[in-house]
């Protein structure tokens, strides 16, 4: 393994004090200039002595899965709770690909510079979801949340392997499924606009979880061990969800799941 001289040594400091920023326009502002000088270095010293990671706002309020409301698309109100449930679910995606460049050391440059884009990536989805939300006369922390993804995220902060198995090729992969019925249900309901924001979603996140992939099966490789029989016990030590149907098999295709892979899941 070879870490190129080229990566900038300051960029998982800067990944770093952008997952610490709590403000979320102030977060999506940070990431949006990871790879430019225009960061300052100042800036830095002063966000790494935030010690509460992930930085986010006090709202909204993180509550159980299991008791965040389902509403009816036929309102208002249930159309804006469920763009406000994706918005967060991008800003948790924004800190988690952060995360993904700060914590872990010692990989290859391109490693780096995959997660950053992906971060990126992220920040425009959370943004296009909050100034959508804001036409439907709401704003990010309205509604109350859960903070699955993140907890997967935690549970898996001592090992880079477990993290992209269950991170971005399980807990996101899941949003490949999800998008289609979520985008007809929004169509269905009449808001085109937010129906066009998950089509944005779905096209990235593809590459997202390709990128997943990709990392999880290079660090099999070094470590020579079976991307299969690994994946099956990582998520059993860490507790991963149980997949049910139905699935996109054309976008975890896409996303680089071979076919043995996706035979398991039918």
């Amino acid at each position: 393994m070879i870490i190129s001289p080229n990566l900038r040594p300051d960029l998982r400091q800067l990944a770093l004090s952008a997952l610490a920023l709590t403000d979320p326009g102030a977060k999506v502002l940070a990431t949006s200039r990871l790879n430019k000088d225009s960061f300052g270095i100042d800036r830095l010293a002063e966000l790494v002595s935030n010690d509460a990671l992930p930085g986010r706002p006090p709202r909204p309020e993180l509550i159980s899965p299991m008791k965040v409301k389902q509403r009816s698309m036929h309102t208002p109100g249930g159309r804006a709770a469920l763009v406000h449930a994706l918005a967060h679910i991008e800003f948790n995606a924004i800190n988690l690909s952060l995360d993904a460049c700060w914590r872990f050391a010692g990989m290859p440059e391109q490693y780096y510079r995959d997660w950053l884009r992906v971060a990126v990536e992220e920040a425009y989805h959370f943004t296009l979801l909050s100034e959508h939300l804001k036409t439907l006369g709401y704003a990010y922390g309205d509604f109350p949340a859960h903070n699955g993804l993140w907890d997967m995220v935690s549970k898996t902060k001592g090992d880079v392997l477990a993290r992209m198995a269950l991170v971005p090729r399980t807990l996101e992969a899941r949003g490949l499924d999800a998008s289609p019925p979520m985008r007809a249900k929004l169509a269905q309901a009449g808001d085109q606009a937010a129906a066009e924001i998950v089509d944005i979603i779905l096209r990235d996140e593809i590459g997202h979880v390709a990128i997943g992939n990709h990392w999880y099966r290079w660090l099999c490789e070094q470590r020579q061990l079976d991307h299969r029989s690994t994946y099956a016990s990582l998520a059993i030590e860490f507790g991963a969800p149980r997949l049910h149907g139905p699935f996109n098999f054309e976008a975890r295709r896409a996303a680089g799941f071979d076919e043995e892979e996706l035979l398991a899941l039918r």
